[in-house]
């Protein structure tokens, strides 16, 4: 069998200036998107392209996208297929997945450049703070950052990064309703170790606001728990949504 060529000669034979390709998923977000719009407006400016997806708003997620970048569509729901779906789309060499509640910090495109000059830099991840100013919000960011740093593994929160042609490889983000994000870092860890990169993403601390801080943790911790033991990600994801 003909084996493919490895990742960083790929890369080495495209290098260039690259061109980052924002991907953000979108379901039921009109607030977050009015309150960033003027931030997605420049950030289009900075970057190659912005591609919003929407996963079928029953708001005017759709329509406020179509305001702020011409890469907008639509598909199922399921943020996996909206995320695969802005990267099938993307003409960028570097994808970038952004939740719509979460803000790059300054300068993340030359940051991003910086970090991937290396051609065995293949993907990575920013370091997370919450949005909320509770004393235990800051454990919480410093733990969830310690915990990716040492485990390799990435949360939809922090930003993952990723050159198209190692994301291509790894088959994309698969179709489960929960810790897509996971699932895909395990694929990318065989690649290669992330890039964690200090700077910070800022990304909304509501639901631990609205939920409550310690009942919040617990549950996160639980999901991820029964995950790492083999749970259906479908039960899970109605677990996680109800509560």
């Amino acid at each position: 069998m003909r084996r493919r060529p490895r990742l960083s000669a790929e890369i080495h034979r495209s290098q260039g200036a690259l061109r980052l390709s924002i991907v953000v998923p979108v379901l039921d977000d009109a607030a977050a998107l009015r309150d960033r719009s003027d931030e997605l407006r420049a950030l289009g400016g900075a970057v190659h392209e912005v591609i919003i997806v929407d996963g079928g708003s029953t708001d005017d997620s759709f329509e406020i996208s179509r305001t702020l970048t011409r890469k907008c569509f639509s598909t199922g729901q399921g943020r996996s297929r909206q995320m695969n779906e802005g990267a099938r789309r993307a003409s960028g060499d570097v994808l970038v997945f952004l939740h719509a509640d979460t803000r790059l910090p300054k300068g993340a495109p030359r940051r991003l450049a910086q970090a991937l000059a290396d051609s065995n830099a293949l993907w990575g991840r920013f370091d997370v703070r919450l949005s909320g100013e509770h004393w235990m919000f800051r454990v919480i960011e410093g733990a969830m950052n310690w915990r990716s740093r040492l485990t390799g593994i990435a949360t939809g929160d922090q930003a993952i990064f990723v050159r198209k042609v190692a994301f291509e490889r790894a088959g994309g983000f698969p179709l489960i309703p929960l810790m897509e994000d996971v699932a895909l870092s395990r694929k990318l860890r065989r690649l290669a170790r992330p890039v964690c990169l200090r700077e910070r993403v800022v990304t909304s601390s509501r639901r631990w606001q609205r939920d409550g801080i310690l009942r919040t943790v617990l549950l996160m911790w639980c999901l991820r728990l029964a995950y790492a033991l083999g749970a259906d990600p479908g039960l899970l994801h109605r677990v996680y949504y109800r509560s």
